[in-house]
């Protein structure tokens, strides 16, 4: 009898599944040397394995996992004619090639890669007016995104600066313009599209509440009167 300690994990996990019973059968697969009675006695097999499982009639392409698991356990030296596609088990037995860790930091913590993201599509932004506003909208995510992460307000000289440095001075705004229209503030109640609301902004908005904890109206977000609670009035004797 197999040890099925000493059997790779992938296959550890389909004996464990079908049992040993069921591997040691499809290990007699290579025992028939014709291709046609060999894959007969596959698909008996893997209706055996069907009926082990049948949970497995609710999956889609059933049939297709169950020849690949026969397949495993049978060995790629086990040729097999049959009615699904054979996945190869090189898959299962050869080390992933290692995925490569970004190792270059964004210029500045507070804004992330994905700003810098940004910038570099913008600056393929050939029509003036589309940059610009593309501008805004990015200078304006950089202010929300400051004040998240230095949890203060930053002045509009500070974003065109961080702008400018991470652009290579090639997005430019009118600082004068730029304050007097207020450009960098985000409309009252949104935030940028690729910001998550935090749970707590989430429920102050649907309590109505402000930053500062305070009702601003709304069902839930009346202001109490002050004063004394009136006790609850008696039954008449």
């Amino acid at each position: 009898m197999t040890d099925i300690n000493s059997l790779p994990f992938h296959l550890q996990l389909l004996v464990r599944e079908y049992g040993h019973s069921t591997y040691q059968l499809i290990q007699g697969l290579a025992q028939i040397e014709d291709v046609a009675e060999r894959t007969k006695r596959a698909g008996q097999i893997v209706q055996l394995m069907l009926r082990l499982q049948p949970a497995l009639r609710e999956l889609p392409e059933v049939q297709t996992r169950l020849w690949n698991h026969l397949h495993a356990m049978a060995g790629e030296e086990v040729t097999l004619e049959a009615p699904v596609p054979l996945r190869s088990l090189t898959v299962r037995t050869e080390k992933p090639a290692r995925v490569p860790y970004p190792r270059t930091l964004p210029k500045l913590r507070a804004y992330g890669a994905g700003i810098e993201a940004l910038i570099a599509k913008a600056l393929t932004i050939e029509d003036a007016t589309e940059r610009e506003q593309a501008t805004v909208q990015i200078g304006r995510t950089m202010k929300f995104l400051y004040r998240q992460h230095n949890k203060e307000n930053a002045k509009d000289v500070t974003i065109l600066r961080h702008l400018s440095e991470l652009s290579g001075g090639q997005l430019r705004l009118d600082p004068a313009v730029v304050d007097a229209e207020n450009l960098f503030e985000m409309p009252v109640g949104r935030t940028p599209a690729f910001i998550v609301p935090q749970p707590s902004q989430q429920r102050d908005r649907r309590e109505g509440r402000d930053n500062r904890g305070n009702g601003f109206g709304g069902k839930n977000g009346k202001k109490r009167k002050k004063g004394r609670s009136q006790e609850p009035q008696q039954p008449p004797q």
